[in-house]
Formats: structure tokens, C-alpha cells, sequence
């Protein structure tokens, strides 16, 4: 059987990563073809060597110069010497060897010819387009940008159910179940995804979607106004990057995932719940008509949703050491404070308006993020920020989404807005 070969934009991060580990386990099914990063050249360099990547790009244009670039293009211009990489170029199998900076440079790796699966590793609405880009070139997409369906889920999931019809008419798609045109790698979607399987939606009474709670759980507002970024970024159960650790504290991250599981399982948000999971066992649960519950349990472990996205619909050795229940000891449940952590109701909000407001949420949080990051606004005032920017579009009209480009705008004017609330906030003080 012929491998499965493997695009990863976003390779030096948490996800892209523990991807590649999965590839290293599974090396005589997985192939890597092309790597994209933002700004840590070092790495990509180090990862190109390992896996003998022919395609390689740096997302970060103010590094076109850099002496690192022209190592990495010199690196894959040796691959165009090597006898058996030239008969593939020949023969069709794989395109030339390519090197390229800046995000188109990025985009054109998710379209790349000889790639099966792109794995969108990247961060922040960045994913979007690549996203968008890998989907219309008929690739599996798997998922781990929340940012791809808050921002743009009514561009997407059209796109991704035009390729499950390609791949079903191709043959290409399982007997039974999803066609497997947009593989989610977030360990919540991944767990509903595989609780849904076999089953009719039409069945399904509530998704439930588990958090951790962050560090701050069970804190008041007032104990929350001097907290800083290293507290944040502390998370108990998940090791994750800065950006994500954030918004796991805020539980942005929550809403984002609501959003995404609207699109994703085409469920009102009605029938989306959040509930508080703080041992991060149970990675989420679809109940049903009749009352059951399908719950998806397993180790902390986010190489487990990747290898799954990855083997779909196969199921392949386990990556980590499989959960013990006999040590488990107690699972918890509660209910998310949201009144102390309102980022989790105001992109619920964003959500349920749904049009452009979810990408004017998402830009503006980023922004707020980096800002609290930068130690130039506080804790509590990442929510604040969202929920003023919310409002001025709201005031201003929100639109149906029609386009990137329409999206691509809608999040520049949020980005300037945000900032400028952020810069307000440091002048008063």
C-alpha cells in the first residue's frame, strides 16, 4: 500500500511536532513532503534533514534574506541531484524540488501536487487561507487552526463536502462512515468525530465539549486582576503553545471549539454544551435521543487525535501508553463560570450572530492575547478588549460572510481596532 504523504504547515510548533513523531512511529505509512514554518528556520533546517523534505517554506517574509533561507533553498536544490528524485520528477511522481518565503509561499505548499493530507498546524487566522487552498486542491485537510472554522467554517465545510464527494466518487472513501475530506486534530472534535461514528445525527439530543477549566478555575474576578503571563500560561493537564495556553485560561479556547463544532457536525448551538472536565480524561461526548451518553476517554496525549486523522479509517499501534483506569481515581464535572471568564460567553455570542462577528471576535482576541503577552494590558482585560471590538462591529452592521478577501479585510479592521483599544488601556494606566 502506498504511503500516505504528508504536508505539515506549522511544523516547528506543539501539533506539527508531535506530527512528526507520529510519522517517525509510522514511517513505512507516512511520508513527509513538505514543511512549512513561520520564523524558526534552525528547525525546519533540522526536520528537512531528518525526513528528506523536498519542499520547505518560511512564512515570516523579513527572513527572505537571511543566510538560513539560503541554506534551506540549497538544501532541497540538492535533492534535484539525487538519481532516484530525478526519475520521480520524470515520471510524474513528485514535482521539483521547492523553496519559498513569505505566506504565498506558504499557501502554495497546501495546493503542493503530490501531497495526500496537509496537516494546518498554524496559528492564528493566518490557517485560513491554507485551509481554504488545501481543500480547493482536493487534499484531506486535518485540522488543527481553530481559527480556519471560527473564522471562515461557512467558506470551508461547503469546500470540504465538495471533496467528500470527489473522494467518494474516486473510491477513495471508506465503505462506511465520513468520506474523511476534513480530519479534526483538536482533541475535542477528534473525540465527538469518533463518537458519532456509525451513528445517525439526526439521533444526536447534545454535543458536550470537556475543559480542563485552565489554572484559574474556581477563581474569582477580583483574584484574577494581577495575574500575569507566566500564571497563564501554566496550564495543569495540556503542554501547548503560548497563544493557545492563553486562551485555555480565558476558555476562549472553549468557544472557539463551540464555534468549531457548529460547523464541523452542522449542530445548532443550542444543542453544544461546555463542561468543566478539570482531569482531562474525558475528551468530550455526544449524547442521544434515548439519553445515552458515548463519552471518548484517553491519555493527555495530543499525538492520539493526529495519529487518528492521520490512520483514518484505520486505527494504528497506540502512540503513548494507554490510559489506566485502575489510577484514574475520581472523574469531576461543573459547569463553566462564565460570568468570571467571559470569553466563553461572548464567543458563544459571536457564534450564535454568526456572519463576520465570529472573525472580528477571533482577530480581536489575538490581538488582546499579545497584548497581555507583552505585559501591556491586564488579565482581564483580553475579554474586555473582545467584547468592545464585538460591539462597535455590531453597531456598524454584520455582514454575511462571501469571501476570503471580504474575511481578509473584516479582520485587518479588527486587528486596527483592538490595538487602539489596547493602546487606550495603556494610557489611562
Amino acid at each position: 500500500m502506498a504511503k500516505r504523504r504528508i504536508v505539515v504547515l506549522g511544523s516547528t510548533g506543539s501539533i506539527g511536532t508531535q506530527t512528526l513523531d507520529v510519522v517517525r512511529r509510522h514511517g513505512d505509512q507516512l511520508e513527509i513532503v513538505g514543511l512549512a514554518v513561520n520564523g524558526s528556520v534552525d528547525a525546519l533546517l533540522a526536520q528537512a534533514r531528518e525526513f528528506g523534505v523536498r519542499h520547505l517554506a518560511v512564512g515570516d517574509a523579513a527572513l527572505a534574506d537571511d543566510p538560513r533561507c539560503d541554506e534551506a533553498r540549497s538544501l532541497v536544490c540538492h535533492l534535484l541531484q539525487a538519481p532516484e528524485d530525478a526519475a520521480a520528477f520524470g515520471n510524474g511522481e513528485a514535482s521539483e524540488p521547492t523553496f519559498g518565503v513569505g505566506p504565498e509561499a506558504v499557501a502554495a505548499l497546501a495546493q503542493l501536487p503530490e501531497a495526500d493530507v496537509v496537516v494546518n498546524a498554524l496559528v492564528g487566522a493566518a490557517g485560513l487561507r491554507a485551509s481554504y487552498d488545501a481543500l480547493a486542491a482536493g487534499k484531506v485537510l486535518a485540522l488543527a487552526n481553530k481559527e480556519s472554522l471560527v473564522v471562515g467554517g461557512d467558506l470551508i465545510m461547503p469546500l470540504a463536502a465538495e471533496v467528500d464527494a470527489q473522494r467518494r466518487a474516486a473510491g477513495m472513501a471508506p465503505a462506511t462512515g465520513p468520506a474523511g475530506a476534513l480530519m479534526p486534530i483538536d482533541s475535542e472534535h477528534g473525540a465527538i468525530y469518533q463518537c458519532l461514528l456509525g451513528e445517525n445525527p439526526h439521533e444526536v439530543a447534545k454535543l458536550w465539549v470537556t475543559a480542563s477549566g485552565g489554572p484559574f478555575r474556581g477563581r474569582t474576578r477580583d483574584e484574577l486582576t494581577a495575574i500575569t503571563p507566566a500564571q497563564a500560561l501554566a496550564h495543569p493537564t495540556w503542554n501547548m503553545g503560548a497563544k493557545i495556553s492563553i486562551d485555555s485560561s480565558t476558555l476562549m479556547n472553549k468557544g472557539l471549539e463551540v464555534i468549531e463544532a457548529h460547523h464541523l457536525f452542522a449542530m445548532p448551538y443550542d444543542k453544544i454544551e461546555v463542561v468543566v472536565q478539570p482531569q482531562s480524561a474525558i475528551h468530550s461526548m455526544v449524547e442521544f435521543a434515548d439519553g445515552s451518553v458515548k463519552a471518548h476517554l484517553g491519555t493527555t496525549d495530543m499525538r492520539i487525535p493526529i495519529q487518528f486523522a492521520l490512520s483514518y479509517p484505520d486505527r494504528w499501534e497506540a502512540p503513548v501508553p494507554p490510559l489506566d483506569f485502575r489510577t484514574l481515581g475520581t472523574l469531576e464535572f461543573a459547569a463553566p463560570d462564565t460570568d468570571t471568564f467571559r470569553c466563553l460567553a461572548l464567543a458563544r455570542h459571536a457564534g450564535e450572530v454568526g456572519g463576520t462577528l465570529p472573525a472580528v471576535m477571533n482577530a480581536a482576541n489575538e490581538i488582546a492575547v499579545a497584548s497581555f503577552l507583552a505585559e501591556r494590558i491586564g488579565y482581564l482585560d483580553i475579554a474586555a478588549c473582545v467584547e468592545a471590538v464585538m460591539d462597535a462591529h455590531e453597531r456598524a452592521g454584520v455582514q454575511v460572510v462571501e469571501s476570503l478577501e471580504q474575511l481578509e479585510a473584516i479582520d485587518a479592521w479588527a486587528r486596527q481596532t483592538a490595538r487602539a483599544w489596547c493602546a487606550r488601556r495603556v494610557g489611562r494606566a
